[in-house]
């Protein structure tokens, strides 16, 4: 199992940052490998995404989630098989830090290959900086869901 861990900080206060996460069908604006997700219901999503040229789908719910603090799923089926956690911490009253972290299995050489050259790990940071220039440049999320998901 390979493990992805990047963290960014934004000049947004963390219910931003956290509301703007959780409209995970908005992803597809601020992260290009991120081509369409379908939220089912509260904790049920249904994600297309484009891996290095190569269109992949797959289920995902989430197990864990806490206002202003943290967001955690794993996938349910399809053709990517991992789990992961957002973190989110107030820096201050007007800017937050937004860490992820990703366990993922790699399939097949071109995969293991990828993930023994950090490849997953830049895409991720990559994203993040995508993530931090969307919502400094627009201020507020497109909308959130501040309801509690125990594990």
């Amino acid at each position: 199992m390979a493990q992805i861990v990047e963290i960014i900080d934004v000049d947004v206060p963390v219910s931003t940052s956290y509301n703007q996460w959780t409209q995970f069908e908005e992803f597809p604006k601020f992260l290009t490998s991120v081509k369409s997700v379908t939220q089912q219901d509260d904790t049920h999503s249904h994600w297309v995404v484009n891996i290095a040229g190569s269109e992949r789908s797959f289920d995902t719910v989430v197990s864990e989630q806490h206002p202003d603090e943290r967001v955690a799923w794993t996938s349910t089926g399809g053709q990517v098989n991992h789990a992961g956690v957002v973190t989110f911490h107030k820096l201050s009253d007007t800017s937050s830090r937004v860490a992820v972290q990703i366990d993922w299995d790699p399939d097949g050489a071109v995969e293991k290959a990828g993930a023994a050259l950090n490849i997953p790990d830049r895409v991720v940071k990559s994203a993040l900086a995508d993530f931090k220039k969307f919502i400094e440049e627009q201020g507020s999320a497109d909308g959130a869901w501040r309801g509690t998901v125990d594990n």
